[in-house]
């Protein structure tokens, strides 16, 4: 029987195509199709390790091309910023055959940049900043609500401590935008990677293993930076530094998001070393997420972990 090989050109149409419609998903299906334009990046993915970064770049150019034609010119640009870089350089990490964690964090800062290009550009065109925008609407939305309860009557004192609090509350929102871009990235790139290590796995490829969760370990960075955060907040708050406060805040929130990752990582190991069946360690986790004070004491204990890795002291201690 002859077997014939699929070219690369005709392998990159498939994809190219792929993209298409995937990217047409995204538009007209209003319930799924966040989820769906978070598989973007595969077909870019898979044409890189395949067959280079020449043929990845040229679908993306190709597939944004095809998008702009059906729908509208400005929705493709964007979606080929946002989605293209995190998919192309997690191909090329792929390709170059470099550490998990490496190509994980590539993938991510090219997510991020994806993201702020995509803003940018929107901003640049038509003068709107889609995250202002949002809080904009949320403003709009609480004005009508407050409307409704003043006819049912609540008192004025109540509705002019909620307009206090809810306007401090969208104020911290607008102050937490640069993080927006971090978590969002953060999204977009653990998808690509799942999705893409799986799907070039099955198709006989050898990608870099993430290493397991109980061996996770962040960087002490997150702790010096929660210590920075700490002493900026109080300068920015007491000497009405502004920019100082926003920076601050942002670190701040992703130190203690870091440290809560790492603190769960820590009772995870503990509750595999204590054989707890796995019902009672997703109860535990639960509860953790779900408490905020829990969820305050694991990150500060993860923040800990990160200088001083009790893992490895428990681990040795009972080796002993």
């Amino acid at each position: 029987m002859n077997q014939h090989r699929i070219t690369p050109l005709t392998e990159s149409g498939l994809l190219t195509a792929l993209s298409v419609v995937l990217a047409l998903a995204a538009v007209y299906l209003p319930l799924v199709g966040f989820l769906v334009v978070l598989l973007w990046p595969l077909p870019l993915v898979v044409l890189v390790v395949r067959h280079g970064l020449r043929y990845g770049v040229m679908a993306a150019v190709v597939a944004g091309l095809l998008v702009g034609m059906l729908v509208e010119p400005l929705l493709a640009l964007r979606l080929v910023l946002a989605f293209g870089p995190a998919g192309i350089v997690l191909g090329l990490a792929f390709r170059r055959g470099v550490s998990g964690v490496a190509a994980f964090g590539a993938t991510l800062a090219a997510a991020i940049a994806g993201q702020v290009m995509a803003v940018l550009l929107l901003l640049a065109v038509t003068n709107i900043n889609p995250l202002t925008a949002q809080v904009d609407i949320l403003q709009s939305s609480f004005d009508t609500s407050f409307k409704l309860y003043a006819d049912m009557g609540m008192s004025e004192e109540q509705l002019t401590q909620t307009k206090a609090d809810i306007q401090q509350g969208l104020q911290m929102l607008t102050y937490l935008f640069p993080l927006v871009f971090i978590l969002t990235g953060l999204l977009y790139a653990v998808v690509a990677y799942a999705t893409g290590s799986r799907v070039l796995r099955r198709l006989g490829h050898d990608v870099p293993q993430f290493p397991p969760f109980a061996e996770w370990r962040l960087p002490q960075a997150f702790l010096y930076l929660f210590g920075f955060a700490l002493v900026g907040l109080y300068w920015g708050g007491t000497r009405q530094i502004t920019l100082l406060y926003e920076i601050s805040l942002n670190a701040n929130v992703l130190a203690i998001l870091a440290g809560l990752l790492q603190g769960v990582v820590l009772v995870h190991c503990l509750l595999r070393h204590y054989n707890v069946n796995i019902p009672l360690r997703i109860a535990v986790y639960v509860f953790i997420f779900m408490t905020p004070f829990l969820a305050q004491v694991t990150a500060m204990t993860g923040l800990i972990d990160m200088l001083f890795d009790y893992r490895r002291r428990f681990s040795a201690r009972g080796k002993k």
